[in-house]
This record gives structure tokens, sequence and C-alpha cells, in this order.
């Protein structure tokens, strides 16, 4: 028995450290993914923006299972658990909503303002947590402590950076980007729910990722067509934009290696955790927009204070959350919610099928997406805008880098 305790107590440990490393790389790259949507400054509606930014998620999403597990077993979980497809496009729906409100939210009041708004997502996805997953519930006080405050004092960041941006917009365009921020964030924060359910019962997050895909297109069609007024004029419209498309096709593509990250945080550390730690893509919003896009440059003092002083306690918050992890009783917790999903659904307690061989069709979903984003790449422009380059280009090689060590110990880890 004391043996098998401590290689519980190792494995724990472990899929932890996991867990608070994929939050922190989720952070860098969705962070990096609404670096695109800058482009509706020079035009482009929020609405065809987000469209495009779905289509390079679609692509990713059907071509990264392919490659790295093979679509049949997709198949494999999806009729092992028929009930996480539902819970998945529900999933793809709230997310298609909320990320165009994020684009508004951006043009409104800018990146760097925007992202701790929606960030509230933390509060949201903690309070779902442990109302309807008992997280927190059996930790430690010192842990419960810790972790409530740590998102509060994330809300209480967003509260400061916005009470900055006042000072940098129409009053009209404030009041439009605040609420659409903060719509967005309790959207996002709902969606944590399909998330956490998917891998109480063992399903694989590629897995997942496909089914929740299908939502996002089928929302962002029917948004597009709806401000366009038809396909025809869509199509119109995407043509007239088709220098800017490969851009939002690639934020799309950074914005599932994001994802990804998040949910493999969702899974081993749970909501409460995992959110505010990938919600350190404020940090990175913040980078992006004032290093590479000259955001808050002519600001005063103050502002500039405000929106950094937020920022140093947003980190220092995600510190004290990624500090405070699961012990024993709390395992034991998810561990009984886990066994109510599978009883109620009817399924085994670990979804997640073998690695396949991949098939023809594995490599044709592979070979079609990297096509077209090549065939986009050669009718991309660079966009007009104020870049400074030295920055974009350290910015990529960090969270690059970042990107490689989380994938190394997840490898290692988890799917070794």
């Amino acid at each position: 028995m004391g043996s098998l305790s401590a290689s519980g107590d190792v494995r724990r440990r472990r899929t932890q450290t996991v867990g608070v490393l994929s939050g922190l790389t989720a952070g860098a790259w969705l962070g990096a993914a609404e670096a695109p949507t800058k482009l509706v400054i020079a035009g482009l509606s929020p609405i065809l923006v987000s469209f495009c930014m779905v289509i390079g998620v679609f692509l990713a999403r059907w071509s990264a299972p392919a490659l790295v597990r093979g679509i049949g077993a997709v198949g494999d979980d999806a009729r092992r658990a028929p009930h996480l497809i539902v819970w998945g496009v529900l999933a793809g729906c709230l997310w298609a909503v909320a990320n165009t409100l994020t684009v508004y939210a951006i043009r409104d009041v800018g990146l760097s303002i925007a992202f701790p708004l929606w960030n509230t997502n933390g509060v949201i996805g903690m309070l779902w947590g442990v109302l309807f997953f008992g997280e927190l519930r059996s930790a430690r006080r010192a842990r419960q402590i810790t972790v409530v405050a740590g998102v509060f004092v994330l809300f209480v960041a967003a509260l400061l950076i916005a009470e900055a941006s006042a000072a940098q917009a129409p009053r009209r365009d404030v009041a439009h980007g605040i609420a659409a921020a903060l719509a967005a964030g309790v959207l996002w924060g709902t969606m944590y729910i399909p998330y956490r359910k998917a891998y109480l019962t063992g399903m694989n997050p590629l897995s997942f990722l496909t089914f929740f895909t299908i939502g996002e297109v089928v929302t962002m069609s029917v948004l597009a067509l709806g401000e366009s007024g038809g396909v025809v004029p869509l199509w119109h419209a995407l043509t007239a934009a088709r220098s800017a498309l490969f851009w939002l096709l690639l934020g799309g593509f950074v914005w599932v290696l994001g994802d990804l990250a998040q949910q493999y945080a969702v899974k081993y550390v749970g909501i409460s955790r995992g959110i505010p730690l990938s919600n350190t893509n404020q940090l990175w919003g913040l980078l992006w927009g004032v290093l590479v896009f000259g955001e808050l440059r002519g600001a005063s003092g103050t502002v500039r204070l405000m929106v950094i002083g937020g920022s140093v306690l947003m980190l220092l918050a995600a510190g004290a959350i990624a500090s405070a992890s699961a012990d024993e009783r709390e395992h034991d917790r998810w561990d009984a919610a886990a066994a109510r999903e599978t009883a109620r659904y009817g399924v085994g307690a670990e979804l997640t099928a073998d690695r396949r061989r991949r098939t023809w069709a594995d490599w044709a979903i592979v070979a079609l997406a990297t096509g077209t984003f090549i065939a986009f790449a050669s009718l991309a422009r660079v966009p007009q805008l104020a870049i400074r380059v030295e920055w974009l280009v350290v910015l990529v090689a960090v969270s690059l880098a970042l990107l490689a060590v989380w994938a190394t110990t997840l490898w290692r880890t988890a799917l070794h």
C-alpha cells in the first residue's frame, strides 16, 4: 500500500507540473493569437475577422488530431461517449460568440486594455468549478484562500486596467468595448463547464477540440452570413480582404495551440487553477499591444502606471495560484465527481483510445490544411500597421521556446 501511495503522490506531482506549465503556455499563445485582430483598425469588419480566425481554427483542429493520434482514435472516443459531442459543440458555440465580442472590444479599447476585462472569465470559471465539480471544497484552508485570493486579485487588476482605458478612447467607444469584453468573459467562463465534464470522463483533449470546432464554424457562419446579407456579399467581402486573410487564419492556428495547452491545464489542475493560469495571456497581450503595436504611446504616466501595475498584480496572482497545488483530499473529490459523470452517462472511467496508425485520410486532412495555408500565404501582404519588428521577433522566439518545453514535458509525463 505504501508503494502505491508513493506512486500516486509522484503521479499527482507530475500532472500538477504539467497542468501549471500548460496554463502558462496557454497564456503565451492565446495572447499571441489576438495580435492579428489588430487588423480591424485597417477597416475590416469584426465579424469578418472572427469568421476568418475560426476557419484557421477549423483547419488546425482537424489536422492536429489527424497528425498526432489519427482521426480513427477520435471516432473511438465519440462512440464511447457520444454525449460529449453535444457538449463539445455547445462549447464551440459559446467560444465563437465570445471571440467575436473580443474583436469588438479590441477595436474600441485596444488590445492591452481589452485582455484583462475578458479575463474575468477566471472568476466565472472558478465558481462553476466549485459548484459543479467539487474543486477546492476538500482542499486545505490555506490552499482555498490562496486560490480564491489569487482570482480576486486578478479581478481587481482587471478593473484597474479598465479604469485606465477611460483616458485612452472616446467615452462611447470605452463603454462598448468594456461591455463586449466583459460579456466575452462570462461566455468563456461558462464554456469551461463542458471542458471539465469531458476530461472527468477521460476524453482526450484532441478529440474534444474536434467536436468543439463544429459549434464554432456553424455559429460563426450564421453570424457572418447575417451581417453580410448572404453568401454572395460574404464572398465579395472575403475577396476584397484576400491579402489579409492569411494573417487571420494564422491567428486561428496560433489560438488552437494555446487552447490545446489550456485544455490540458483544465484536465490536470481543474478550472479553478487552470483558467487563471492561462489568463496570463493578458500579460502577453499587453506585451504585444505595447511593444509591437505601440499602444499606450503618448499616454500619461498615471495611465501607464495603472496598466503596468494591474499587469504585475496579475502575474503575482497567477504565481500564487500555481503554488496552491491540489492535495490528496481534493483529488479524491475530483475522483468522486468523475464517478458521478461516468455513472450518469454510462461510460468507462477512461475514454482515451490508443494511438492508431495513420491512414491515407489522416494524411489527406493534414495536406489539405497545409495547402490551404500556403495558398493564402501566397496572396498575403504585410499589413500597413506600425509594427516594431524587433520586438515581434523576440516575442515569437520566447513563445516558441515555451511551447517546446511544454510539449516535451507533456509527452514525457502524460502521453508517452
